[in-house]
């Protein structure tokens, strides 16, 4: 009643019927059940809505203190990914093994454009390139989900939806997925198969951010890969 709504309607919507549901009422009910800002988003992310009173945050950017510490990991491969997927921040160890095509330009370290457009990275996935496209491609949707008729996400999907069959094909899946760690191999032009377990976690001062990190996988040869990698640099 608080809300303007009938009790008719907030059970129809309660029970995921197929009715319209304008931003006003959303924002209206959002108001009487007191829902913090994360609930409010959560509530208009699952109604494909935009919250009119929604403000656009910059993109984070990668502190100095951040990029020190990723530095200061050495031989172990890490790199800070913003909500977008682009890679923002990384080391030279993660250089060393990925190679330069980092530096090229900013499409060129978008992971989903990695992923489906660089041959490059195509050639360091082998057969596992893709395992390693689906859970890219599931985790991008789960960022677009919080995004919805956002003009740069849906740029990017009309673009590699047109040079990327794959990419369209996979897309219409709609897998949401994300494993904050799991295995990783690379075969590196250098120094050939590479394994890693990987750890993915949220920069507490900038939770549109988080860090991943490659450790070489126990009982492997990649950690002695490694140290030779960063010697020739």
């Amino acid at each position: 009643m608080l809300a303007g709504m009938s009790l008719e309607w907030y059970t129809y919507l309660e029970q995921g019927r197929a009715i319209q549901v304008s931003s006003e009422v959303l924002g209206s009910l959002a108001r009487v059940l007191h829902l913090s800002p994360n609930e409010r988003r959560h509530l208009f992310t699952l109604a494909h809505l935009h919250d009119p009173t929604e403000v656009k945050q910059p993109l984070p950017a990668v502190s100095p203190i951040l990029q020190s510490l990723l530095d200061q990991l050495e031989t172990t491969p890490a790199y800070i990914l913003d909500q977008r997927m682009n890679i923002v921040g990384w080391n030279e160890a993660f250089s060393d093994v990925y190679g330069d095509y980092l530096y090229k330009g900013e499409r060129q370290r978008n992971l989903v454009w990695i992923t489906f457009a660089s041959p490059e990275f195509r050639k360091l996935k082998g057969e596992h390139w893709e395992e390693a496209a689906v859970h890219c491609l599931a985790q991008f949707r789960a960022g677009y989900g919080q995004h919805v008729g956002d003009a740069w996400w849906q740029e990017q999907i009309t673009e590699l939806s047109m040079s990327s069959p794959i990419f369209k094909e996979m897309w219409d899946r709609q897998d949401v997925l994300y494993a904050p760690d799991g295995h990783k191999i690379i075969y590196h032009p250098l120094m050939g198969k590479m394994s890693f377990e990987y750890l993915a976690f949220q920069v507490m001062d900038s939770p549109e951010l988080q860090m991943v990190l490659h450790m070489p996988a126990k009982g492997t040869d990649t950690a002695e890969k490694l140290k030779r990698l960063s010697r020739k640099t």
